[in-house]
């Protein structure tokens, strides 16, 4: 049995997949069928909606057995939301960065770890329309409209930086043969493609898009830690991976001139954590109007009348729509660089961004931790399995820490200087 989300996209809600996968397990096969493709932002915001619907449901199973979302992922491929920032000179919808920033907070108020998933994906998909030619274009395009789902082999661990990278490829014919080990893989355990951050011999950073089941390419379901427990963000071995020249990307063009590359990474993650805040809004407000006591002070016989937490909540509720506004801000002003990116555009969109990230993660944060203040010591049970929006939110808001936000904005403020000029920026 399937639950229909519309036609040709169904999410199976007893799937299989109910183990971690052992390490050198295949990766996920392709849709018979080719994805649906979006025609416009309302259809985007009506199937994001459906979507979560049915993610939610099972959010805090897959939080407690550590089951990766394999079905809910065809099913959010499929739906056409993971094309909707391919150009539309390519077939794709062509859809602006505020509504797809708006798609993943949606979907991450469901289930953050599937929001997450998505992320490199689409990232890697506005980087190609940045760098590549057009042959290049039209086939990788092709694949993701098609319905094929990039992961991830971007980071390392035991490098001095998160910019040093060791993983390096030579060429050998009309192919390169790449070697490293990568980790925080978000996405590679259920991708078909996965695109690997490798560099030549000059030292410069390319994605070279291997196979999911491509020999040599091994993919360790080794993530431990206490949130975001199914984005599968674990180890990816590269011992002589070749892969093709025509999926060879040169992403270090990206960012030998102004692009918004970097910032549209950022508004992802900023859309994410957006998203982890309203649904633990919500779990309080619900748990508080229906499971909670007032406190024996009070002289209240319902909680949700107490007047301290009704200014909690009140207080809660505009920062989260602030963050939101920011969000939604920030998408219009990554819409403008695209659209015509130079220095100034790109500054902006990269300011823009920041701002939202930093109160995305702030009010992430408060209301996941604020959730039990208010909920009181019930709410702490492990049945509701409420801990997971705090463990998700701690987890996922220490990408790209926003101490430094605050830094780029101060000192653009202050003394005119433009935000650092990279992937993470």
């Amino acid at each position: 049995m399937t639950i229909a989300v519309s036609p040709n996209i169904a999410v199976d809600p007893n799937p299989r997949d109910t183990e971690r996968w052992p390490a050198g397990a295949p990766g996920p096969a392709r849709a018979a069928e080719p994805a649906h493709v979006i025609r416009d932002a309302a259809e985007a915001l009506r199937v994001a909606h459906a979507l979560a619907d049915t993610f939610r449901a099972g959010a805090s199973e897959r939080d407690r057995s550590g089951r990766r979302p394999l079905a809910e992922l065809d099913a959010f491929s499929q739906s056409g939301l993971w094309s909707i920032n391919v150009p539309r000179a390519h077939g794709g919808p062509g859809l602006s960065y505020r509504t797809l920033a708006q798609v993943i907070a949606i979907v991450s108020a469901a289930d953050p770890s599937i929001g997450q998933i998505a992320q490199n994906h689409l990232g890697i998909v506005a980087s190609i329309d940045t760098v590549s030619d057009e042959a290049q274009k039209a086939l990788l395009f092709g694949l993701v409209l098609a319905g094929t789902r990039f992961g991830n082999a971007f980071s390392e661990i035991g490098t001095p930086r998160a910019a040093d990278f060791r993983t390096h490829f030579v060429e050998d014919g009309d192919h390169v043969v790449v070697q490293g080990t990568k980790f925080y893989a978000t996405g590679a355990l259920l991708a078909h493609l996965v695109p690997i951050v490798a560099l030549d011999g000059e030292g410069r950073a390319w994605y070279a898009i291997a196979e999911r089941n491509a020999p040599g390419l091994t993919v360790i379901d080794d993530w431990s830690s206490f949130g975001q427990r199914t984005t599968a963000s674990g180890t990816v071995q590269i011992d002589g991976v070749r892969v093709p020249k025509s999926h060879l990307v040169p992403a270090w063009k990206g960012y030998a001139r102004p692009s918004a590359d970097g910032a549209i990474f950022q508004i992802i993650q900023a859309a994410v954590d957006a998203g982890i805040a309203r649904a633990a809004l919500a779990e309080t407000i619900d748990f508080v109007r229906t499971r909670s006591r007032p406190w024996i002070d009070s002289g209240l016989e319902r909680a949700s009348d107490d007047p301290h937490t009704i200014r909690i909540v009140g207080d809660l509720t505009i920062r989260l729509h602030a963050a939101e506004a920011l969000l939604d801000r920030a998408g219009l002003a990554l819409d403008a660089a695209v659209a015509d990116p130079d220095a100034d555009t790109v500054a902006a969109a990269q300011l823009a961004v920041a701002e939202a990230k930093v109160l995305t993660t702030e009010v992430a944060l408060s209301t996941t931790n604020t959730l039990f203040e208010l909920a009181g010591t019930r709410a702490t049970l492990a049945e509701h399995n409420l801990d997971r929006h705090w463990r998700n939110a701690r987890t996922h808001t220490l990408h790209d820490p926003v101490r430094w936000k605050y830094a780029i904005i101060g000192n653009h403020a202050l003394n005119g200087v433009n935000p650092p000029f990279h992937a993470w920026s």
